[in-house]
């Protein structure tokens, strides 16, 4: 790991860049709402979009890279994300109301664009640079670290630069993306592919048509949970963004801070979670399991008061449970599927955290009509499912080499990862 450090710290970039470049958007969105004169469900649609075009491309961005390149694919995306931003704050900055809304709208959604091909490419690229599985996980822990990191930074951030010009954190955005450009392209040494993946597009469909038939049962659970927890995540920035402005009068930079608490939590556990778990996949299935029965509970709890002190503490059980959690399923994920189809897969896995990130905005802008209770309820129910996934259909069998019967085709020999439960037998 240590002669790579420089190459982790470039890919680090990507996802803190990421994370920015959405979650800075948060804290100011009452602001946006008030600034263009749209509601707050109209407001929240600048996630959605981000997150909607992301969950269409995320895959074909992810075939791409395994046929001609992880940086091949990155480099341009983050062209792309810098274009969109440019475009959002340029809009912002000279028209206004409606035309400025949904010119915005469209720069938001070229941004989603680059979104695809950038942060997605990043979890197969670490697989590719390491051997040792326990190197893979360490370096997926730093990884995961550094997207919650920048949910941390991001309401701050977000916040200060808004107190300045209201419009200023759309404009950071290509300065932050050409940073991380220019990290990657100089500092990112693309390993040795092991295989050359020049397949066609039928072989491609093919392939990943038997990788989900033969691995299904774990792999659309983790799907499900990383949707989960990004849907929770922005749930509940949403919320705790609307009633800290609404309900307690809290602006600027003092709301970003409030914001930071239980994402700061949510960082600190995902950095511990990459360190703890090694290369034990038993250890990644149940320390993921106690991370969404911890976010659960703490969604529960939650749903008893509406008083702040009490919501940020058990937000930030919540941001623990969902920082334990995170770091398993991508080392469980990126491990378990070789490495010419590794981009592939692992960008379904993208595509489902985004699907996460763009519901959970406008679904809790309508929930919060109802109770608190049913808003919190609602989400203890979708937490409580990720706790069901993890414990029932997530079965790590170590050292998993072999092929799963004798009969299997010869791609998919020497695949390392998870056996699915109802194979467990056979073996």
């Amino acid at each position: 790991m240590e002669d790579k450090k420089w190459d982790l710290v470039a890919l680090a970039s990507i996802p803190l860049i990421m994370t920015l470049g959405n979650s800075m958007l948060i804290p100011i969105l009452p602001e946006i709402s008030q600034k263009l004169h749209v509601s707050a469900f109209q407001v929240s649609m600048l996630i959605t979009v981000f997150g909607v075009v992301a969950i269409v491309l995320i895959p074909i961005a992810g075939y791409l890279s395994d046929r001609f390149g992880r940086k091949t694919v990155i480099i341009p995306s983050l062209m792309i994300a810098a274009a969109g931003g440019a475009i959002s704050g340029a809009a912002a900055w000279w028209t206004d109301g409606a035309t400025a809304y949904w010119i915005i709208l469209g720069g938001r959604f070229l941004q989603g664009i680059g979104a695809a091909g950038a942060f997605p490419i990043v979890l197969p690229l670490v697989g590719d640079m390491f051997d040792d599985e326990d190197d893979v996980s360490k370096s997926l822990g730093i990884i995961e670290t550094s997207n919650t990191f920048g949910k941390v930074v991001s309401p701050i951030l977000g916040s200060a630069l808004a107190l300045m010009v209201w419009f200023l954190p759309f404009l950071a955005i290509p300065v932050l993306c050409i940073i991380s450009l220019i990290m990657v392209a100089f500092l990112v040494k693309t390993p040795k592919k092991k295989n050359e993946n020049k397949t066609s597009i039928k072989e491609f469909l093919s392939d990943t048509k038997d990788i989900l038939r033969e691995k299904g049962r774990w792999l659309y659970a983790i799907f499900a949970i990383g949707g989960i927890s990004m849907f929770i995540t922005f749930g509940v920035l949403f919320f705790l963004s609307e009633t800290l402005e609404t309900k307690y009068g809290m602006h600027g930079i003092v709301k970003g801070l409030v914001l930071a608490i239980p994402l700061a939590v949510l960082c600190l556990c995902s950095f511990i979670a990459g360190k703890v778990i090694g290369k034990n996949k038993k250890r990644m299935k149940w320390t993921g399991f106690a991370g969404m029965a911890l976010l659960t509970a703490g969604l529960v709890i939650a749903g008893f008061s509406s008083q702040i002190t009490f919501l940020l503490i058990f937000f930030s059980v919540c941001g623990a449970g969902i920082g334990t959690t995170l770091p398993c399923m991508d080392a469980l994920i990126t491990e378990g599927i070789e490495e010419k189809q590794r981009g592939t897969i692992t960008s379904l896995y993208s595509s489902m955290r985004y699907i996460g990130v763009s519901l959970g905005p406008p679904v809790v802008s309508l929930l919060m009509k109802s109770t608190h209770w049913i808003l919190f309820g609602t989400m203890a129910v979708v937490a409580a499912i990720g706790v069901l996934l993890t414990l029932l259909a997530v079965k790590p069998k170590e050292n998993s080499s072999k092929p799963e019967d004798s009969g299997r085709s010869s791609r998919s020999k020497g695949r390392r990862g998870i056996g699915l439960s109802r194979r467990v037998g056979a073996r």
